[in-house]
Order: structure tokens, then sequence, then C-alpha cells
């Protein structure tokens, strides 16, 4: 099995490709001082860039698992979302935590495929 690491960080690999599949590590957005909209904007923008590393677009995300520190802005992330990715929806589950540090109110991973 071949596994392929980049784009490093102190702490993680942000993207890991094994099997014809991509996972992009939580991602959170760089100004945390925004409300959930545009954080969660910022977050999709900073993905599909990661992806474009690789030579894939949004269009290869199959699968997301998000992380929001309160449910209810839910409501705020959904339009953005779903405007991002349109038609191509991927598979997805939202999980409310306590904390994600400081103001950071959203962290998404995703898993992607390619090939």
């Amino acid at each position: 099995m071949t596994i392929t690491r980049s784009i490093r960080t102190p702490i993680q690999n942000r993207v890991v490709q094994t099997g014809g599949l991509v996972f992009v590590g939580g991602t959170t957005a760089d100004d945390t001082t925004q409300s959930m909209g545009p954080q969660t904007h910022n977050i999709l923008t900073k993905i599909e860039g990661y992806l474009g590393e690789i030579g894939l677009d949004r269009t290869a995300i199959v699968a997301a698992t998000i992380f929001v520190t309160d449910l209810s802005m839910k409501k705020e992330m959904d339009p953005v979302w779903t405007a991002f990715f349109g038609e191509g929806l991927p598979t997805r589950a939202t999980v409310g935590v306590a904390d994600l540090g400081g103001t950071t109110l959203i962290e998404v991973v995703v898993t992607a495929a390619k090939g």
C-alpha cells in the first residue's frame, strides 16, 4: 500500500492519500472572529485549495464530518455549504462539541476520492 502525505504542519500532514482516497485533516477558519457563515466559507475555500495542490477540486469530496460549538448555528452554515457544493453535495455528519478553542465555531474534516 502506498501512502502519500503532504502539506505538513507542526502537528499533522494536512492531506494523506492512500488507496484512491484522500483525507483532509481538521480545518478551521483563518479569522475566527467572524460568524459561522464566513468561517464556513473560509474553511471550504481552504480545503479546495489543499485538494487543488494534488489535482482535485470540491467535486471529489465524498464525505465530511463537521464539528460545531453550537448546533443552532447550522442554519447559518447550511446555506454556505449548499451554495459551495451545489448539486455535488457529499455525505455529511454534523457533531456538536463543547469547545474548539478560542473563538473557533467550526472545524471540518473531509474525505475525497481520487481516480
